[in-house]
């Protein structure tokens, strides 16, 4: 082992903590390795205040709007296969966010179920970090279920619809 202060190490943690306020992110994780002593393992998260007020307030219009074409399409396939993110056809979400089904609030949605859509059509937005990304058609189909609802929050890997 060396003699070296682990001063270096706290200011390294303090750096962090102020990128993930400066950039509004909710967790960073970093391993340091020192060739003499080992290695540091950092992770550093924070709950953002307003993330489940907008999620609520984004949630409650789609509720009121549009139910009951999911809710009509979501149950009946699902004694089929319990996990929709396993048939064929899914798009699943390539991140964590909060998912909406129209390019803003008031719009029509983007698909429906039965449309029938191209390779590379956008399906929806997937929004982190405060940038909207564009979530595409992986291959030309029919939308046969939409398992998500407008402003929810999605993980990275949850099915969002089934295009068959």
């Amino acid at each position: 082992m060396t003699k070296r202060s682990h001063d270096d190490d706290v200011d390294f943690i303090k750096a962090l903590a102020e990128l993930l306020s400066e950039n509004d992110l909710s967790e960073l994780q970093v391993k340091r390795d020192y060739p003499e002593d080992g290695s540091l393992n950092i992770r550093v998260s924070r709950v953002l205040p307003n993330t489940q007020p907008a999620i609520a307030y984004a949630a409650a219009p789609a509720a009121a709007a549009a139910p009951a074409p999911v809710a009509a399409s979501a149950p009946a396939p699902a004694a089929d296969n319990d996990d929709p993110a396993a048939l064929p056809g899914a798009v699943v979400s390539p991140m964590v966010g909060t998912a909406y089904l129209s390019p803003e609030p008031g719009t029509a949605a983007f698909v429906t179920v039965g449309d029938s859509v191209s390779e590379g059509q956008t399906l929806l937005i997937v929004e982190a970090m405060k940038t909207m990304n564009q979530i595409p058609a992986p291959a030309s189909g029919t939308v046969k279920r939409i398992l998500i609802e407008d402003g929810a929050p999605v993980e990275f890997g949850a099915p969002l619809m089934v295009i068959e």
